[in-house]
């Protein structure tokens, strides 16, 4: 039986604490997931299935369909538990593939080594049955596999992925200290914008945040800027499968009129960047370039998004520069950006103290290592209480 068409454990990986919105993008195109926990969500269903999450999916990191299941308690019970699998009737011996691994045992100190077991398994199977070896190598550009062993549990996947799904395919320019895409994708989903007012992102470096928005609010899929899956190099794989599935991408595309988005950068350069980078994601035509000040920023009357993503500082003269900065962000919110619903994501909490306004949501976020917060101001204009009621005294 086909492992494209036959049901069986997924697993999808995705960063720290973006699981929750990634069963929300799991959910909205049909699935049911079975669990999520902090870096994942799980469910059923085939390879098939796994082509249709590939293509849609912008917070997760890998698509992972479960093969195996198996009690291991050494290197030499993972070989023979897996040279048992019958890979021939995935790859054929004109195939690459690669392993990747995720294995705790007190007999492993070095995951290649681990890495090197599988590969050799799968290779001595290979060469068994069909009288030649595969190549095999780290580039994650052909069939890959990947194996979760933890204390005498293991389990060998299909990494129907490859390459990370994190990143979008359209930055070809990183920029200074670039935001990860899913990441951006993730922290845009938890506002509350409505994806049809403005959004605004002054501070925007490369542009990432405000080309997220722009593929959100238009339904363009992370799908569309990509052409290489390990799904494409597998025995079963249905290329007129994955045309329909590609096509469906091109056809959920909208037209939101009226879209406006504003990105200032006081950097000339990051502004270049973000234009190129925009251009690359076909979303140039819905965005505004200004290189200026965040002060000057222009923000139209009526309400929308502002979201920025200034630097969180390592050094104490940063530090310094930046509690400056991050006050005049507040004032600037407070006095010009009255009837929008104001966001600042930060990893640094000190300083979002200087801030100076009262956030009425903080939302967990993690970066690298670091420990982030999505702070959400709602900016009403004028005060917000309710007029006393004069008694009469007469």
């Amino acid at each position: 039986m086909s492992i494209f068409t036959a049901p069986s454990k997924i697993i999808i990986t995705c960063s720290k604490r973006l699981a929750p919105y990634l069963a929300q993008e799991i959910i909205e195109l049909g699935y049911t997931p079975v669990r999520t926990f902090i870096t994942g969500v799980e469910l059923r269903g085939t390879v098939n299935d796994c082509i249709t999450l590939n293509l849609n999916l912008r917070c997760a990191s890998q698509v992972l369909y479960s093969l195996k299941e198996f009690s291991c308690n050494g290197p030499d019970e993972l070989y023979d538990a897996l040279i048992r699998y019958p890979w021939e009737e995935l790859l054929t011996p004109d195939h690459y593939f690669s392993v990747t691994s995720n294995a705790e045992h007190f007999t492993v100190n070095n995951e290649l080594f681990v890495n090197v077991k599988v590969k050799d398994a799968i290779a001595d199977r290979m060469r068994r049955e069909t009288l030649k070896r595969p190549d095999s190598g780290p580039d994650l550009t052909g069939a890959v596999f990947h194996l979760y062993w933890r204390d005498e549990r293991a389990e060998i996947f299909f990494d129907t992925s490859g390459e990370t799904l994190a990143k979008h395919g359209y930055r070809k320019i990183p920029g200074k200290a670039p935001m990860l895409e899913a990441l951006a994708a993730a922290t845009v989903m938890a506002t509350k914008w409505d994806r049809k007012s403005v959004f605004i992102n002054p501070m925007c470096g490369s542009g990432t945040v405000a080309i997220e928005a722009a593929l959100i609010a238009t339904h363009k899929r992370p799908g569309l800027f990509r052409k290489n899956y390990s799904f494409m190099h597998m025995v079963g794989y249905d290329e007129k499968y994955f045309q329909l599935e590609f096509k469906k991408l091109k056809d959920q595309i909208l037209t939101v009129d009226g879209l406006k988005i504003i990105v200032s950068d006081i950097s000339e350069d990051a502004i270049n960047i973000a234009r190129v980078n925009a251009g690359l994601a076909g979303v140039e035509n819905l965005m505004t370039f200004e290189v200026c000040d965040f002060e000057a920023t222009p923000i139209p009357q009526g309400k929308g998004v502002i979201y920025f993503n200034p630097e969180y500082g390592e050094r104490l003269g940063e530090i310094s520069e930046l509690e400056v900065t991050y006050a005049r962000l507040g004032d600037f919110m407070k006095k010009k950006c009255q009837g929008y619903l104001g966001y600042i994501f930060t990893g640094n909490l000190d300083l979002a103290k200087k801030i100076g306004l009262k956030a009425s949501r903080r939302i967990e976020f993690y970066t690298s290592k670091i420990d982030c917060r999505l702070l959400e101001y709602e900016l009403y204009g004028g005060s917000r209480r309710e007029p006393k009621m004069i008694k009469n005294t007469e």
